[in-house]
């Protein structure tokens, strides 16, 4: 186990380098009500105490239920200040948008909507008030490709990207969050019902101890490896023109 006492003064040198280098006045993140964004809250706060938390509802019953209510109770706690941005009907706009085009949305499709709107919000409070917006991927969730190209894996900095699941859920006891979020099914809110470990087929404790170089059952690893290999276009960022080495 990590020293956690060590880790918060690292992070939050990090994270005050990163905005004394910027220019910036504070900082913004996406307050979900989940771990991730309660551990990156609370590490801003500590770093920075104009750090903002945006609620960002979209669509399903938990953004505006259980979601909302542990993102209010995290603000609280640790003296974040909070303002929702409601985006429901923003992605309804953009579904009725390309449906008038001719196109008929899939499923990914229209899950992918909510983090990309997300993004888009954060940055315009990040752009209207000279803030930096911060990231709240973990290790795990990177190295699955569990995140949204242009969406949640879009930010400034990112100060738990080093993190796994099983990390982010030690430190979040160490600092005392919230017990309703520390116990929560990690879960972006995409759609109602929605789990991260039920979406993947796989468990975040599975993914961590195959990542550390443990034993894993088969079909685990099967699953890790599809995931991974799938998605490295999400991590390597090589999207232009380049010419081939030969």
């Amino acid at each position: 186990m990590r020293n956690y006492a060590e880790e918060t003064k690292k992070r939050v040198a990090f994270i005050r380098e990163r905005l004394e280098e910027s220019g910036c006045r504070g900082i913004v993140f996406g307050n979900s009500g989940g771990k991730d964004s309660a551990l990156v809250g609370i590490l801003c706060k500590m770093a920075c105490d104009d750090t903002l938390g945006v609620l960002l509802p979209c669509a399903t019953a938990q953004n505006y239920g259980s979601d909302t209510d542990d993102a209010l109770l995290l603000a609280a706690r640790f003296g974040i200040a909070s303002r929702t941005v409601d985006l429901t009907e923003a992605r309804n706009a953009v579904i009725r948008a390309v449906e008038a085009a001719g196109v008929a949305p899939n499923a990914a499709a229209v899950s992918n909507i909510a983090p990309r709107l997300r993004m888009t919000a954060l940055y315009a409070v990040a752009a209207s008030e000279g803030r930096l917006v911060a990231g709240t991927g973990n290790r795990s969730e990177i190295y699955m490709g569990y995140f949204t190209k242009w969406g949640d894996g879009a930010a400034d900095f990112n100060p738990i990207a080093d993190l796994s699941v099983t990390e982010v859920f030690e430190f979040l006891e160490y600092l005392d969050a919230p017990l309703s979020i520390r116990k929560k099914a990690p879960s972006a809110g995409l759609f109602e019902g929605q789990t991260d470990e039920k979406e993947m087929g796989v468990s975040y404790a599975a993914v961590d101890r195959y990542m550390d170089g443990g034993e894993v059952a088969p079909e685990e690893k099967a699953v890790i490896d599809r995931f991974h290999r799938v998605s490295e276009h999400k991590r390597s960022g090589r999207y232009d023109y380049r010419e081939r080495e030969t």
